[in-house]
């Protein structure tokens, strides 16, 4: 989510920012799941990006979405998103459209919620004579042709980015994802589910690899929205080996997340650039810019956002493994994680099966997913067997929750469009290639008549 965060509160010492996360932690019966996905919008007459301003434009896109209820959040005199209760919309930095959804009893009512979006989208959409592309990188568009959002918070982080790493701007500009959001119990049932997320996310990058193209040709990888993560800023990204050393609980990832470079701070409707100084030093007032600003809870909220681990904590669990894709796979991801996360029989599964991986395995599996996909090796078996066992986990483990929609349909329906991959053993990625190899002849245009989501 990319608008700014509220928490209550002055920050007094360190041990608040470890009891803001400790919060997190919920009985189960109030632990919920959240879906976020975002999406391309394009011209239909062009196939090109939609800029800010024009027509169609993002503009008009998020003027017309309030007909349906959602609140305008602006940044000066410009829109940048909409609220409704605990969902927003919002702006990547290249316009990818991204609707942050609210925390929901079950996959049935994220998966409602999702649809009810794309509804919306749709009648907007069809009106500006506008599509919506589910991928993980953007096919045929020029990091010069894309467009740029009028947020403080991205021209604070244009200016960083290429000083950390390679893919920065790729990251901001041509990527989209889903994610979903999860709940722990417990500082022991947040090391333990954070541990199973990291070290299966490579997994389940396989099952969502989705970007095998780049300015409109194969660029050698199944996922390249995968592969961009390799060197978008590895101060905040990556597999956090530390998460699996005897110890880790809350205190451990505030100590890292405060040694975390910052981007910004937000007061008064301004973002103020501190980029590449750590939180711990904003807080204990060595910053000399900002030394006269009172660090608040906010502030931690905010920074935690600007983490980018493959799972990351906040007051709740986010898996961000898994490129953009179609509406049918969107809810395939909450589902996924909900089936290993909240039955215990299947969390004690998944552990069984990576409790014993090492940091050299995990990495190196991280590494090779995102040109292999299914075929990456792992061990004396590759990740196309260890997706199936990951879906056979989580498959039993929805079964065993038993949340049932008004039909009687169980939330193990979700996870049908990714046992149809496991199956064919082919992912998304490999069958937009073959289709463009083959029955588009090369053709880009293509993709976006056949793949247009709305």
């Amino acid at each position: 989510m990319s608008i700014p965060q509220s928490a209550s509160g002055l920050i007094g010492s360190r041990d608040e920012l470890v009891a803001h996360l400790a919060a997190g932690s919920k009985p189960r019966a109030d632990w919920r799941v959240g879906t976020e996905h975002e999406k391309f919008v394009y011209d239909l007459k062009n196939y090109k990006p939609l800029p800010y301003l024009g027509e169609p434009g993002i503009r008009r896109l998020l003027d017309s979405m309030q007909r349906f209820g959602w609140q305008p959040i602006y940044e000066g005199e410009n829109i940048i998103g909409l609220s409704q209760g605990k969902a927003t919309l919002s702006l990547e930095p290249g316009g990818q459209f991204e609707l942050s959804g609210a925390p929901m009893k079950s996959v049935h009512q994220t998966c409602a919620e999702v649809m009810t979006h794309m509804d919306q989208v749709r009648e907007v959409c069809a009106e500006m004579g506008a599509g919506c592309l589910g991928l993980g990188y953007a096919p045929d568009w020029t990091l010069a042709e894309m467009p740029i959002m009028p947020k403080g918070r991205y021209q604070i982080m244009r200016n960083y980015m290429p000083k950390v790493g390679g893919y920065g701007l790729e990251m901001m500009f041509r990527t989209c994802t889903v994610q979903a959001n999860l709940d722990f119990g417990s500082e022991p049932d947040m090391v333990k589910k954070l541990r199973v997320a990291l070290a299966l996310q490579p997994v389940a990058t396989a099952l969502f690899a989705n970007s095998p193209f780049r300015e409109g040709k194969p660029n050698g990888f199944i996922s390249y929205r995968s592969q961009i993560w390799t060197d978008v800023d590895n101060d905040r990204a990556g597999m956090l080996p530390f998460v699996f050393e005897s110890g880790f609980g809350f205190e451990r990832y505030v100590d890292y997340a405060l040694d975390v470079p910052m981007y910004f701070i937000f007061r008064e409707g301004r973002y103020i650039d501190v980029a590449g100084k750590s939180f711990r030093d904003f807080l204990e007032r060595r910053i000399p810019e900002v030394k006269h600003i009172t660090p608040t809870m906010s502030d931690w909220a905010d920074h935690l956002t600007t983490i980018f681990p493959e799972a990351r904590l906040k007051t709740y669990l986010e898996v961000r493994g898994a490129d953009g894709g179609g509406w049918r796979r969107i809810c395939g991801l909450p589902a996924l994680w909900t089936g290993l996360f909240y039955d215990d029989a299947a969390l004690d599964a998944a552990w069984d099966l990576v409790k014993d991986w090492n940091a050299e395995e995990r990495q190196a599996m991280r590494s090779a997913v995102p040109m292999l996909a299914f075929k990456a090796p792992f061990r004396n078996t590759n990740v196309h067997a260890l997706a199936r066992q990951m879906l056979e986990i989580a498959t039993a483990g929805l079964r065993r929750c038993a949340r049932m929609d008004e039909a009687g349909m169980s939330e193990e329906g979700f996870l049908q469009p990714l046992w149809e991959l496991v199956d064919r053993g082919q992912t998304r990625g490999e069958e937009l290639l073959a289709k463009f190899q083959g029955e588009w002849e090369g053709d880009m245009c293509k993709l976006f008549e056949e793949y247009n989501f709305l």
